[in-house]
């Protein structure tokens, strides 16, 4: 955090881009119907598919999507309503990661099914 002199306070985190909290459905708010909408659009699928093919988490960044950044970021949010994926700020990263043990509990047998139909879809991550 920075004092009143906007300088840098020692032992202070990188505060987060995002103020808010980022809203996300509980395991027991997740809805099957939510989730087949969101992975209606190829590019989302393509990026479950991406993501369970990732070792750790992966920034928005990274991934190189054929759409607008706008546009990226709206596929984003509505994997995370959905519950398919969880997102966090960590500096000035967003991070996300598939909501595999939830949907596994929840959905026994849909996340393998879904990232099965999205390697189709390729979506390159790039970077570290």
């Amino acid at each position: 955090m920075f004092d009143q002199r906007r300088t840098r306070c020692h032992n202070s985190r990188v505060p987060s881009r995002n103020a808010n909290p980022i809203e996300q459905p509980t395991v027991e708010n997740i809805d099957l119907s939510s989730i087949l909408v969101a992975l209606s659009e190829p590019v989302r699928l393509g990026i479950v598919a991406a993501l369970a093919s990732h070792d750790g988490d992966v920034a928005c960044g990274t991934f190189d999507l054929p759409v607008a950044k706008s546009t990226s970021s709206h596929h984003f949010k509505v994997l995370r309503e959905s519950g398919v994926m969880h997102q966090y700020d960590e500096g000035t990263r967003r991070l996300n990661r598939l909501r595999r043990a939830d949907l596994d509990a929840r959905f026994p047998g849909l996340l393998d099914l879904i990232i099965a139909e999205g390697r189709q879809v390729v979506v390159p991550i790039i970077g570290p």
